[in-house]
């Protein structure tokens, strides 16, 4: 038998703890490599939710001409300020992938602000799962984070969540 030599390092200090523990990691994280798989349907659809504000939006994708339909109603009937076109258009400019996917999708909760930023969450997780590969690209524009921020409510004693009512001396 051949026994194996191994080099046992000692630990004096945490400095010399958190070193090792480094180079335990990386040498795992090399070993490891996840290799995400696309999850469509039957008829090539993937399907996500997304969420901003109040609004939650079901978004399905599939292979197409660029088309979105919101409610059963085209964006430009649904959203009429540009910027909230830009919005829901977002991922895709950033994984370069502009008209070539049809989107449908049924959102509810919330104003038009919201509504947009969660149909834009919808459509990153579902590029996300359709195209493993540009997770790097949706996560770096930060499209695959839900942003939690909601409104904060109101107090009783105050006109609004923070703002009281104007105070007079006489």
């Amino acid at each position: 038998m051949v026994a194996k030599k191994t080099e046992s390092k000692k630990i004096e200090s945490l400095k010399d703890l958190k070193t090792l523990s480094k180079e335990a990691e990386t040498s795992v994280a090399s070993d490891v490599k996840v290799q995400r798989k696309s999850k469509k349907d039957k008829q090539g659809r993937v399907y996500a939710t997304g969420r901003r504000k109040d609004a939650v939006a079901r978004v399905w994708i599939m292979p197409g001409k660029g088309n979105i339909t919101v409610n059963d109603k085209s964006i430009d009937a649904y959203f009429t300020r540009p910027v909230l076109k830009m919005i829901i258009n977002q991922p895709f400019e950033v994984t370069n992938r502009t008209s070539e996917f049809d989107v449908i999708c049924t959102v509810s909760g919330g104003g038009l602000s919201g509504q947009a930023g969660a149909i834009k969450h919808g459509i990153s997780r579902a590029l996300n799962e359709y195209e493993p590969e540009l997770h790097n690209a949706l996560k770096s524009a930060g499209f695959l984070t839900r942003d939690d921020r909601t409104v904060e409510r109101k107090k009783y004693g105050k006109a609004k969540a923070r703002r009281s009512y104007q105070f007079s001396k006489r």
